[in-house]
């Protein structure tokens, strides 16, 4: 029998089919997933769904979604269309701050103005069929009820320990305070609930996106900037707003291939895919993508993809080579 610490590595269920006439919703998470199946049994889309998951996310994931991230979104209703609901750059963050000429991994030379609520309120106002609401309600009963850590997400946050709760710095105190109880982080099973995030999805379920960029909640983020060496300002957070963009697409082997555009880093895809369309991956009999040498090619194909879109992918308005 393994030991329960060990189930993040068990990947025998990632392989099974699901079959379905009807629905189908996933995320990385199963509360999530849950979430969104949620709103599907009460009548909504699959927008509202991907919302409900998304908002979701930011509660039983901690590892890797929060409200104060980004959201993107592909969307097809006979048409794609394309959402960046990435944060741009505080004005206050001018090239100066960086003398060493790389982003900190941590601290507030890192934070970018946070994009996803901002997402989350525009595809609901242009597809979501449920009350704006609604979609919180999964999530806000996480947060206030608590739900087990899954396996995954406590291999993450007991790996964050070793970095996260050795950061010096009152911007740092009430990360460490909320989410490294008594100095450690959840793990796999432990009941984990956090009704300050319920009381801030509330407020945004019922007030909009208004209530994170213009309201209290936007008032209390940048009284905490402002006490503790932050950029973001009022101005920053009442300026954001996710925009509708154009996708980019290649042809790769007879099948069209989607991504966002920049200041996203999908065209690194694109670039890769049209690297190996020149190369034979029918040679080898079983598995021809996950043989050594066909892997290989692929390494290689993202490494020039990432090379490129590094020296290039920025802000669409400070481009010089047009995507």
């Amino acid at each position: 029998m393994r030991h329960p610490e060990d189930y993040h590595h068990f990947d025998a269920l990632a392989s099974r089919p699901l079959y379905g006439s009807r629905a189908a919703v996933v995320s990385s998470q199963p509360l999530a997933s849950t979430a969104g199946f949620e709103m599907l049994l009460r009548g909504g889309n699959a927008v509202d769904a991907a919302l409900a998951m998304a908002i979701a996310l930011t509660v039983v994931e901690p590892t890797a979604n929060g409200i104060g991230g980004d959201a993107l979104a592909l969307v097809w209703d006979g048409a794609l269309h394309g959402l960046n609901g990435s944060g741009k750059s505080p004005a206050a963050m001018t090239r100066d701050l960086y003398p060493e000429g790389e982003i900190p991994h941590h601290g507030w030379r890192s934070v970018t103005i946070p994009g996803a609520v901002s997402a989350w309120r525009r595809l609901w106002k242009r597809w979501g069929s449920l009350p704006f609401e609604q979609l919180f309600e999964p999530a806000i009963r996480y947060a206030e009820g608590g739900f087990p850590v899954s396996p995954v997400t406590a291999a993450a946050w007991q790996r964050a320990e070793k970095s996260l709760l050795t950061l010096q710095g009152p911007e740092f105190e009430p990360l460490q305070q909320l989410f490294f109880p008594g100095g450690c982080a959840p793990r796999i099973g432990d009941w984990w609930r956090s009704p300050g995030h319920a009381e801030t999805l509330r407020a945004i379920a019922q007030q909009g996106s208004a209530a994170f960029y213009q309201g209290e909640l936007a008032e209390k983020i940048v009284a905490f900037a402002e006490q503790t060496g932050g950029l973001l300002t009022l101005a920053d957070l009442q300026a954001q707003k996710a925009e509708w963009v154009a996708p980019l697409s290649i042809n790769y082997r007879g099948v069209t291939v989607w991504e966002l555009p920049p200041n996203t880093q999908g065209i690194a895809a694109l670039l890769a895919l049209k690297i190996l369309e020149g190369y034979d991956f029918q040679s080898t009999e079983n598995n021809a993508w996950e043989c050594p040498e066909n892997l290989h090619l692929q390494i290689e194909a993202m490494k020039l993809a990432f090379a490129d879109i590094n020296a290039a992918i920025a802000d669409p308005e400070a481009m010089q080579l047009d995507p």
